[in-house]
């Protein structure tokens, strides 16, 4: 969700590019190791498949990490970093059953109000002292604490006590059944107490250099251009294959693609048009593997709800039927995708396929709007009501091109129906900071990653609408929130699905978002990278078991 975006103007900035394309398409030609089977040689993919250490990964990133800490960080890059810095006591397998990770099992009671997790023994974080107990109560603790600046509070205020009752045990009791509960100690929690003790979490520079015990270690971190990580030999499901794992940050996607092609990085995810068209080559076929698979995400339009522009429902409702979601997807998406209807991605268990949904319909979406009050009083083309131009501007982020393809599409459609619509394209920490935290916008693009579980109280329920939580657009309804703590205090899946369709049912006639669309996942990897197995949780879950053999390796071995 992070992207920021930059581009050249001017003469001479012309000639720059003309002479770096020269540049870079001299490295594709001559800078292959593999030639095409046409010319009679070895490929990437033809060399022997036996595992090495070595070698070092360098994906493309939009967007760079904002603090390195998992209970403060609100965007996907720096969980992206963070995820393999720091474990949790449990994590989703590819088959999203619920595994051990620091927790080597765990006991839940016969009523589901305490959960006991024995913890693994001997392991060490990176500075070599040994991980306990101590640590997650600690991480607990800090979570809790009403000055700790963080929007995932919520789900362990849920717990009535914490102990620790011996270095290697964790036990947990909750007030109310808590369905969400095991899932919830994943990577949020878990601290060295030993560094961070009596110190403000938010203040000291543990976010720029932590110290974890997960599968690599922060080794630079440059503002702008890189972070690099290298490989934790000590980890304790066994040293990473690959040495160094390395986020190049480049802002545009463009400017990636060539980044790939020219060999300056192995992995990215494509667009829409890089994955249909621009990699169906034999040079791409030879060299690189593409994946695409469903995520747990979607990407939507927020309302301010506390702008008058947008406190009447039919409003939101005339915005929906005046936008074309199929459009966007088979335009925008190259057809990666599905249309939204709601906050949860369709084909799952907690998805409602027979909410209302918003036709493409302008002449429905001009009589809502006439309803409300909204007419063209003076002949310019723009609806006005109350001596006011129906006149707003959507914000969304640098960087991210579909959203602001998106938003452009959107434009052109409100503009048929007597709507103004400017857009503005922010840099993504001033946008979150300045913008989102502050409730200064009308309206958004945004999009969510959600969890696997399908509670999403911290999004929707009114309460969790301070600076820095998540439901900035203002949205409150109490059946909502009534059906919300219902969802979560039942362990009966019938019971969560029903409580989940009718909040779906409600969403879909009260527009807070016009939910746009489920885009599919479309990541690349150089070929020479082995080990990758897609699933339904995508493809990096495995990452300390990719590799690359010896005969294809390209960067030193690390210095121990």
């Amino acid at each position: 969700m992070i992207e920021e975006w930059f581009e050249y103007s001017g003469m001479a900035a012309a000639r720059m590019k003309k002479i770096l394309y020269l540049i870079l398409v001299f490295l594709i030609i001559f800078g292959c190791r593999h030639k095409s089977p046409e010319n009679g040689k070895q490929t990437v993919k033809d060399v022997s498949d036996e595992p090495a250490y070595g070698d070092a990964l360098i994906a493309g990133s939009i967007g760079e990490p904002s603090i390195l800490i998992p209970m403060l960080a609100g965007d996907s890059a720096s969980h992206d970093v963070a995820g393999l810095i720091f474990n949790g006591l449990v994590k989703y397998d590819t088959d999203l059953s619920v595994i051990g990770d620091l927790a080597e099992s765990w006991v839940i009671s016969p009523d589901g109000l305490v959960i006991t997790f024995h913890l693994r023994k001997g392991v060490r974080w990176f500075d070599g002292v040994e991980f306990t107990a101590e640590d997650i109560m600690f991480g607990y603790k800090t979570i809790i604490n009403e000055k700790t600046p963080t929007a995932y509070q919520e789900d362990y205020l849920q717990v009535k006590k914490a102990e620790a009752p011996d270095p290697y045990t964790f036990r947990v009791t909750y007030r109310k059944p808590f369905a969400p509960a095991l899932t919830s100690w994943g990577n949020l929690v878990v601290l060295p107490k030993h560094l961070l003790e009596g110190k403000d979490i938010a203040k000291t520079d543990f976010g720029r250099n932590p110290v974890g015990l997960g599968r690599y270690k922060l080794r630079t971190w440059t503002p702008g251009q890189d972070v690099i990580l290298e490989s934790n030999r000590d980890y304790f499901q066994g040293r990473p294959y690959i040495d160094r794992y390395i986020y190049k940050i480049i802002p545009d996607p463009a400017t990636m693609f060539l980044e790939l092609k020219a060999g300056g990085i192995d992995y990215m995810g494509l667009t829409p048009i890089q994955y249909t068209k621009q990699t169906d080559t034999g040079y791409f076929k030879e060299n690189f593997q593409k994946f695409r698979y469903p995520v747990f995400a979607y990407t939507y339009m927020g309302f301010n709800l506390r702008h008058p522009f947008f406190q009447d429902k039919r409003v939101r409702q005339a915005i929906a039927y005046a936008i074309d979601k199929k459009e966007i997807v088979d335009v925008v998406l190259f057809g990666l995708g599905k249309p939204a209807t709601g906050p949860y991605v369709p084909d799952t268990w907690p998805y409602n396929p027979r909410v209302r949904t918003y036709g493409y319909d302008l002449e429905k979406a001009k009589e809502l709007l006439k309803e409300a009050g909204w007419k063209d009083t003076d002949g310019d083309g723009v609806l006005d009501k109350d001596g006011s131009p129906f006149m707003f501007t959507i914000l969304t982020n640098m960087g991210n091109s579909l959203r602001m393809n998106t938003a452009t599409i959107i434009q052109w459609k409100l503009a048929k129906i007597g709507i103004k619509v400017d857009i503005r394209v922010l840099e993504w920490s001033t946008f979150i900071n300045e913008f989102i935290d502050k409730r200064r916008f009308q309206a958004v693009i945004l999009g969510w990653s959600i969890g696997l579980d399908p509670d999403q109280y911290d999004i929707w329920h009114s309460s969790k609408t301070k600076e820095k939580e998540f439901n900035f657009v203002g949205y409150k309804n109490p059946e909502v929130d009534a059906l919300l703590e219902k969802g979560r205090r039942t362990f009966d899946t019938e019971e969560r699905k029903k409580a989940y369709f009718k909040i779906q049912e409600i969403l879909a006639e009260e527009l807070p978002y016009i939910f746009l669309y489920v885009p599919d996942a479309t990541p690349i990897v150089h070929a020479r990278f082995r080990g990758i197995k897609p699933s339904p949780i995508g493809i990096s879950y495995n990452l300390y078991r990719w590799y690359v053999p010896k005969a294809l390796q390209r960067h030193a071995a690390m210095e121990p």
